[in-house]
C-alpha cells in the first residue's frame, strides 16, 4: 500500500474560527496541522502592532487560542505543525509558543524560518538599476516603510522538518508553501520536479483558506445546519502528486431553500480544480471525498531570483470596508431570514 500523508488546514486568515484546530486534531485523521494567517493587509496590521510593542508582530491567536487548545494532544499524537503565524516577528511567535509549552509542561522542538525581512536591504533596493517600484503603478517605494517582506517558499519548511522540528513557524511564507513544504519533506520531492510541486501547491491552495475551501464562502450560509461548526479540510496525499480532499466527520451537505441537495466540498473543489487545469475524478460513489490526479506544470521563468515584495507604510490615512457575505439571498443577508 502506498504511503499517504494527511494534512489538515486549520486556519484561513488571522481571526478565523477557533474550532478548526481541535476539530482536526481530535478527528484522528491527520499527520500534520497547517495554518495560514497572512495577507498583505494582515502584514500591515502586524507591523503596526510591533511598532506599539516590539515583542508583538505575529498572529497571537495561533499561540493563545489554537495551540493553547491542542498543544498537548498534538505532541502526544505525534502531529507536526507548520504555520506562517510569525508575521513580521516569527521569533517572537516562537518565544511565546515556547513559553506556553513550558507552562503546560510539554517538551517541544520549534524551528523558526527567517530571511523574509527586507528592511535592512531597502537602501540597495532603492538604488538598484532598475530600482524596485510598485508593480502596477510604477511608483517608487514610499519613503517611510514599517515593513518589507519577501515571500518565502517551501524549501525552508522542508529543511526545518528534515531537521526534526515538531512545530515550524515562518514569517511571510507563500500560503500554499506550508503544505508543499510538508510534502517535499515526506516524499523527497526536489525543486526540479515541477509536476509534483504543482500538485502539492494545488493541495495547499485548496486547504490554505480553511473552511472557505469546504463551502464556507459558497453556500446559502444561513440555511446550513450548525454552520458555525463547519468541517475543516484535510488533504490525503500520495508520492505521485495525487491527493484526495476530505473532511472530518462533519457533513458538508445541506438542503437549500428549493429542496436541492448541495455538497459544499464538491461544488467548491470543482471550481478550484477547473481553474487550476487539474482533473477531478467524478467516479466515486459518493460526492465526498474528491480525488485529484494528473496535471502538468511548465518550468519556472528563467529569472528564478525574482520574488514578490510586500511593503507596508504609514501614510496617516484611515480606511474602512464593508464585510461581504456571499449567498443567493442578498436582501436577507443583513437581517435574520423572514424579517424586514
Amino acid at each position: 500500500m502506498s504511503k499517504v500523508v494527511r494534512i489538515g488546514g486549520a486556519s484561513g486568515f488571522w481571526g478565523d474560527s477557533a474550532v478548526g484546530a481541535p476539530q482536526l486534531v481530535r478527528s484522528g485523521q491527520i499527520d500534520y496541522l497547517v495554518f495560514d494567517y497572512l495577507a498583505e493587509l494582515t502584514m500591515s496590521l502586524l507591523a503596526g502592532a510591533r511598532l506599539k510593542k516590539p515583542e508583538l508582530g505575529y498572529a497571537t491567536d495561533f499561540v493563545t487560542v489554537a495551540m493553547k487548545q491542542v498543544l498537548r494532544e498534538v505532541v502526544d499524537k505525534g502531529i507536526r505543525v507548520v504555520s506562517n503565524a510569525g508575521g513580521v516577528n516569527p521569533q517572537g511567535c516562537a518565544d511565546a509558543l515556547a513559553a506556553l509549552a513550558a507552562e503546560q509542561g510539554v517538551s517541544l522542538k520549534i524551528a523558526v524560518v527567517t530571511g523574509d525581512d527586507l528592511m535592512p536591504q531597502l537602501p540597495s533596493l532603492r538604488e538598484a538599476q532598475p530600482p524596485v517600484r510598485e508593480l502596477q503603478s510604477g511608483a517608487p517605494l514610499p519613503e517611510k516603510l514599517v515593513s518589507a517582506n519577501a515571500y518565502m517558499g517551501a524549501l525552508p519548511v522542508k529543511a526545518a522538518l528534515d531537521a526534526g522540528a515538531q512545530v515550524v513557524i515562518t514569517g511571510r511564507c507563500v500560503d500554499s508553501a506550508v503544505t508543499l513544504g510538508v510534502l517535499m519533506h515526506e516524499f523527497g520531492w526536489t525543486p526540479e520536479q515541477h509536476d509534483l510541486l504543482a500538485a502539492g501547491s494545488l493541495a495547499g491552495h485548496i486547504i490554505e483558506c480553511g473552511a472557505q475551501g469546504t463551502g464556507g464562502l459558497h453556500t446559502d450560509w444561513d440555511r446550513v445546519p450548525d454552520w458555525a461548526h463547519i468541517g475543516y479540510p484535510i488533504v490525503e496525499c500520495e508520492a505521485d502528486g495525487s491527493f484526495t480532499v476530505t473532511l472530518t466527520g462533519i457533513s458538508a451537505r445541506y438542503t437549500d431553500g428549493n429542496g436541492r441537495t448541495v455538497d459544499c466540498l464538491v461544488e467548491t473543489c470543482y471550481v478550484i480544480t477547473m481553474a487550476a487545469h487539474g482533473v477531478a475524478d467524478r467516479s466515486q460513489d459518493t460526492f465526498t471525498p474528491i480525488a485529484f490526479r494528473g496535471g502538468t506544470a511548465p518550468p519556472p521563468a528563467p529569472d528564478r531570483t525574482a520574488r514578490p515584495l510586500g511593503p507596508s507604510s504609514r501614510p496617516g490615512r484611515a480606511r474602512s470596508a464593508p464585510p461581504a457575505r456571499p449567498g443567493t439571498d442578498r436582501d436577507g443577508l443583513s437581517s435574520p431570514r423572514g424579517s424586514p
